[in-house]
């Protein structure tokens, strides 16, 4: 019987995560599924007194949000989620029998120390993070496509703020991986980042 293959891509927003997912997941020839699908569903379920951070942007639009806080507290912030989220992603890889050759996940809930803390001998399952700390880069994404919503949304003068957290959180997501030994794959947004991903992750 073949081992199930789990593939866990984490990573900061405007990585690529998403399109990397759905690469790997083609090549492997297995489904993938993103952390945000598990962390709106845990919304409609959870209760705010039991997971508060679930739902630590509520009631925030982008002007409000963008202003109120620093780049650094929106890192944060956003990592907190991600502690958050994780009690769904952890049920979720535990008790799926539906994707029986495995599946790939991706999304900024997946975290080094807690890939760590629950897998890190679960021979299963494999992880790799993605960076891109190319200012320029990360800019083109935001200003074009957006973080909170849509671009045009809100006003351009939020948007060098959204750069700052983006690379504070990937700065922090490089840290964490190299402490626990994990992968890093500093994107270019070119074919060569899926043969990167397979060749680190060995398949």
């Amino acid at each position: 019987m073949k081992t199930k293959k789990i593939i866990l891509i984490g990573g900061a927003p405007t990585t690529g995560k998403s399109t990397m997912a759905a690469l790997v997941a083609k090549h492997l020839n297995l489904p993938w599924i993103s952390t945000d699908q598990i962390r709106e569903t845990m919304r409609l379920v959870a209760r705010r007194e039991d997971y508060p951070k679930l739902f630590n942007i509520e009631g925030y639009d982008a002007q409000k949000f963008l202003t109120e806080f620093s780049a650094s507290e929106i890192a944060d912030i956003e990592l907190e989620q991600s502690e958050a989220v994780w009690v769904g992603i952890k049920k979720f890889i535990e008790n799926d029998y539906t994707w029986k050759k495995g599946f790939v996940m991706e999304g900024v809930g997946i975290l080094p120390h807690l890939v760590a803390k629950d897998f890190s001998n679960n021979k299963e399952i494999t992880s790799v993070f993605l960076v891109d700390e190319d200012a320029d880069r990360i800019k083109d994404v935001i200003y074009n496509r957006g973080l909170w919503d849509d671009a045009k949304k809100y006003s351009d003068d939020l948007k060098p703020k959204e750069i700052e957290w983006v690379l504070d959180f990937s700065h922090k997501l490089r840290a964490e991986a190299e402490k626990y030994g994990y992968p890093t794959i500093e994107v270019q947004k070119k074919d060569t980042d899926l043969q990167a991903v397979l060749s680190t992750i060995a398949l």
